[in-house]
């Protein structure tokens, strides 16, 4: 119903966000990932998801499109509600989280407040192949856009994996740098090859 929401923010904390779009204030519940992008901002422009249930209708609201789709990959695991998703993406970042994803690494998913083993392999279950096609589709706008975003998920992927910063950085741009069009996963099959 709702693309997006813009305007002054009229109210901001960690947990929610109330922006002021023509007059009428819109509250959204966020996650920490899009607080920290918002919080010195005036002017807000956040990603809704609209949720109507029996006894309420609830506006989420998120700083990427990118946010806003692993939040709804997320809610569409039977079990995990809007609340627990917001949870899982204020303790992770979209780049960390499709890395855990994408590496079934459930122990350190369950690290997330509430959030039980259980729960956690079911979330890997459901969205592991998921998560492929929606790298896909960042891969091809980071390409687009030079492929920093190639370059800062390639990075964060490594360094879940165990391997130093500095390291990681140096071969990664080396990558990056001979071939600009390349995709993340190959950008990370590339840098384990070196490393």
């Amino acid at each position: 119903m709702y693309e997006y929401i813009q305007g002054p923010v009229a109210e901001l904390a960690p947990a929610y966000a109330v922006i002021d779009a023509g007059g009428v204030g819109y509250f959204l519940n966020i996650s920490l990932q899009t607080y920290s992008e918002i919080e010195n901002a005036a002017s807000a422009k956040l990603y809704v998801h609209y949720v109507v249930r029996e006894d309420a209708q609830l506006l989420y609201g998120f700083a990427s499109k990118r946010e806003r789709e692993l939040f709804r990959l997320l809610i569409s695991v039977s079990g995990v509600g809007g609340n627990t998703a917001r949870m899982i993406l204020s303790t992770y970042s979209t780049s960390e989280l499709q890395n855990i994803i994408a590496t079934g690494n459930a122990v350190l998913l369950k690290n997330v407040k509430g959030l039980g083993l259980k729960t956690a392999q079911k979330i890997i279950v459901e969205l592991n192949g998921k998560m492929l096609d929606l790298s896909d589709v960042e891969s091809g706008v980071a390409a687009a856009s030079g492929g920093n975003e190639v370059y800062d998920e390639a990075l964060a992927a490594l360094m879940m994996l165990g391997f130093a910063k500095a390291a990681s950085e140096k071969t990664l741009r080396q990558i990056v740098k001979e071939s600009p069009a390349i995709s993340v996963e190959d950008a990370v099959r590339d840098a384990l090859k070196r490393l």
